[in-house]
């Protein structure tokens, strides 16, 4: 595996990815609430992240992504066959080395994110009882130093 900046062109593969892999892992999140943000990631979030770093296995194919902006996680997403393979590590690790301390917003609703972010040293500094857009997914947030 290796990481790379993502291209122009893979924005719908950078989509499907986390498609699938919010489809596997957000168990919290029924269809209807995939499907009411699938536009929104596809049209706003993803092409408003600062930095997009993608996880390949041939130096050409996506199997996961990490979106950052300054000392941000934004996103991270591995796709649901590519789980467990030390690729969203290497993708925190890639952070980093490039931005030192870092802080990430996680689902409180998703234990296994929490669980990952933990296990690469990040620390629970607070919780909004929602998300961004106001709806009732509480955030837990996390920091780590570099």
């Amino acid at each position: 595996m290796e990481i790379r900046r993502s291209r122009s062109d893979e924005l719908d593969a950078l989509v499907d990815i986390w498609l699938r892999s919010v489809r596997a892992t957000h168990r919290f999140l029924t269809e209807s609430d995939i499907q009411e943000l699938l536009p929104l990631v596809r049209d706003e979030a993803l092409p408003g992240l600062e930095e997009i770093w993608v996880l390949c296995v041939d130096g050409r194919t996506p199997i996961g992504f990490m979106g950052l902006s300054a000392n941000g996680i934004d996103a991270l997403f591995i796709a649901p066959e590519h789980l467990r393979r030390g690729g969203g590590t290497m993708l925190i690790e890639h952070a980093r080395r490039i931005r030192g301390a870092l802080h990430v917003d996680v689902n409180e609703q998703n234990p296994e994110a929490i669980g990952f972010y933990a296990a690469c040293g990040f620390r629970v500094v607070g919780r909004s009882p929602v998300d961004e857009q106001g709806r009732p997914f509480p955030l837990v947030h996390m920091r780590a130093t570099g």
